[in-house]
């Protein structure tokens, strides 16, 4: 699927610039090829390496470590580009600080309450490391592991392929997960995401990417001037430990109604409890249309000082908004200043936090057999 983009390429493009973005990040020469490069190496002497690609416009870095984001350059109204993805510079720091800034999450995206749950009459201990609860697969989930890569060329598509085989065990999930992320760049600039995995025992699946967003640009401040139109008449409220009730709440009367455009910030600080639970949004939104065979348009956000403006359609029932609650100044980004709370948000297309444990949920249960597919594109404009 490929959403419509007014491409902005000005001067840049229309010179053939290829050396690098905003903040000096390298990107793709012009023949379209994705570029390999080494990033740096693991503890143990694992090498990681960054692939560059750049097309329609939009100019994307990633690390073969938890298939990270480490940028992604989009342009403004008057052509100049940006990286708009929070991210570090070194692999030391993605291994020793990153809050899964812009990662591959999995096995389960989200936190499974506990850290356990019941699959055909047997119960699962899994990592904890929220608290009581698992978070994001575990202390070592998808997004702290080294993914095989493969660079590809699809007609006017530019992109690549990530696998990865979780053994049975691992984390505590049952069954050995073949898993293979397809990241695309499409002629119109679009990013596109399609995610499959199969399994040699019944489990429980639950793919996302963490990327957080900063539309003016990942060292610009705050997103609580940002606009965000959620297409979801419903969100599943949390206890004080964000593992949610089970209820799917209306959002009309309450800071969680995004149905209309609004800035962050306008109720970011209205006295819910449910913002107080998360410290501002940390909730899943239950998308209207459900979950869907094709990618369907359910989320937009919009910087109106760049003019920069990111589209999600996804074939997810879910969308988790987290608007960076968490970031408390004591991490530098890539563009070399401190991020603070509320200096980016994440959009996670997915099933629901705690499915596993809440039957009245869309199921996240794979079987010997099916195979899981999800697909998410991020769309951009200015």
């Amino acid at each position: 699927m490929e959403l419509s983009r007014r491409t902005v390429l000005a001067g840049a493009a229309a010179a053939g610039v290829t050396a690098a973005t905003a903040g000096g990040t390298a990107h793709a020469t012009g023949d379209g090829k994705p570029v390999k490069s080494l990033f740096g190496k693991l503890a143990d002497g694992t090498k990681v390496y960054s692939w560059a690609l750049e097309n329609g416009g939009t100019r994307l870095k990633v690390l073969s470590y938890g298939g990270i984001v480490q940028s992604l350059g989009i342009p403004d109204r008057r052509g100049r580009y940006a990286n708009v993805s929070l991210g570090f510079d070194t692999v030391e720091d993605y291994v020793a600080k990153s809050p899964y800034f812009g990662a591959l999450i999995g096995r389960y995206g989200n936190r499974i309450g506990k850290g356990r749950f019941t699959l055909d009459g047997t119960t699962y201990q899994l990592s904890v490391n929220d608290g009581e609860n698992s978070l994001h697969g575990g202390a070592q989930g998808f997004d702290k592991r080294v993914w095989d890569v493969e660079p590809f060329t699809r007609g006017s598509d530019v992109g690549l392929h990530l696998y990865r085989t979780a053994v049975d065990g691992e984390m505590g999930y049952p069954g050995t997960l073949r898993t293979k992320v397809t990241y695309t760049l499409t002629r119109h600039g679009d990013w596109r995401l399609d995610y499959e995995a199969t399994t040699s025992r019944p489990t429980v699946v639950n793919l996302t990417s963490h990327v957080y967003w900063n539309l003016a640009g990942e060292s610009s401040g705050s997103i609580h001037d940002h606009e965000l139109t959620l297409a979801a008449s419903r969100y599943t409220p949390v206890d004080s430990g964000l593992i949610p009730t089970g209820e799917q709440a209306r959002v009309s009367g309450t800071p969680f109604d995004f149905r209309r455009t609004k800035t962050v910030g306008e109720d970011i600080r209205v006295a819910h409890g449910q913002l107080l639970y998360g410290q501002g949004f940390d909730h899943n939104w239950v998308l209207d249309k459900g979950g869907t065979a094709r990618p369907e348009h359910v989320a937009t956000l919009r910087d109106p000082s760049s003019g920069r403006t990111l589209r999600i359609a996804t074939t997810e029932p879910g969308l988790q908004f987290y608007s960076g609650n968490f970031l408390d100044g004591t991490l530098v980004g890539s563009g070399g200043t401190v991020y603070r709370q509320g200096d980016g948000l994440c959009l996670e297309t997915q099933h629901f936090p705690d499915s596993p444990n809440k039957p009245s949920f869309p199921s996240t249960v794979l079987r010997p057999g099916q195979t899981y597919r999800t697909t998410t594109v991020h769309s951009f404009s200015a």
